[in-house]
């Protein structure tokens, strides 16, 4: 079974219409979005869900304000100011104490010391889990919930469950959407991954994040494609982003030029390569050039 993860040093490069095309051009893949931060495949696939799940990452801290006494012990050793001295009253004190969930690190030191036991160290619901059917396949997705984390333990469950229906559906490809960046998320993403391509596009911060990208792949070993959407806005740069990548060890899977099409495309939820535009040749050109470098590494895409 092989892995592609589509990634990007930013956001807005464009991975996302890029890996939609790819849903429709490859045969019986399974897909997953993994950027559980800011999901948008389903935007495009329109996925109807089969199976959803919570997700829970860790644990929170909770005052039960019945059993508390004011001692003021759990504010004193908080580091992360999540603690506060306006709970309401339980006939023991005029005021308790109380957790602000956001601010809340869910370290558990406060629990751990509170003699009163008037603290709750529980499970807490991230986000949630989905698997989906689209008109391209079966997709895993996810869904981190307001200023949650352990966003790359979500990132490692979506790619565990898309491996499973991998194996349940027999087959030898997984195309991952992954998570713009080279955060805990990408690094998630692309740990034991086949191939990586990377999106980029012809601008200064778009070469500086490619470069952070590239040294992040060839950290952990993985080979590295390197593909310039839009890139006639700024013909020069597209050039030098791809000699910069070529010494960095990346290959060039291809360029894609700027389309209007591919927001008519987005619009009406459908992947570019559904279209007829140049942007969907573009995008065919690079998939048929991705599965020849993805060959040179004993690799089948």
């Amino acid at each position: 079974m092989e892995e592609l993860v589509v990634i990007s040093g930013k956001g807005g490069t464009g991975k996302t219409s890029i890996v939609a095309s790819f849903a429709t051009l490859a045969e019986n893949a399974v897909l997953a979005d993994c950027d559980v931060d800011a999901a948008d495949l389903h935007l495009v696939l329109e996925p109807a869900v089969t199976h959803r799940e919570e997700f829970s990452g860790g644990s929170q801290a909770a005052i039960l304000s019945q059993h508390c006494i004011a001692c003021g012990k759990c504010q004193e050793l908080c580091r992360f100011d999540a603690i506060s001295h306006d709970g309401p009253a339980n006939g023991k004190v005029d005021k308790t104490y109380r957790v602000d969930p956001i601010a809340c690190e869910g370290c558990g030191v406060c629990a751990h010391f509170c003699e009163e036991q008037a603290i709750e160290f529980a499970p807490v619901v991230n986000g949630e889990l989905f698997v989906s059917e689209t008109r391209r396949g079966s997709m895993v997705h996810a869904k981190l919930g307001v200023a949650a984390e352990n966003s790359g333990k979500l990132v490692s469950l979506v790619r565990t469950q898309a491996k499973q229906l991998a194996e349940h559906e027999s087959s030898k490809l997984i195309i991952v959407d992954g998570p713009p960046g080279i955060g805990c998320p990408v690094i998630a993403s692309v740990t034991g991954a086949s191939l990586v391509l990377v999106i980029t596009e012809p601008t200064l911060s778009g070469e500086h994040d490619l470069q952070r990208v590239l040294q992040l792949a060839s950290g952990f070993g993985i080979p590295a494609a390197v593909c310039v959407n839009k890139w006639d806005l700024n013909p020069s740069m597209a050039e030098r982003i791809e000699d910069k990548a070529r010494a960095a060890g990346a290959e060039i899977a291809g360029r894609v030029r700027y389309d209007t099409e591919v927001t008519t495309a987005q619009v009406q939820a459908q992947a570019t390569v559904e279209r007829r535009c140049q942007a969907a040749d573009d995008i065919r050109d690079l998939w048929t050039n991705l599965k020849n470098i993805g060959s040179k590494h004993g690799l089948r895409i």
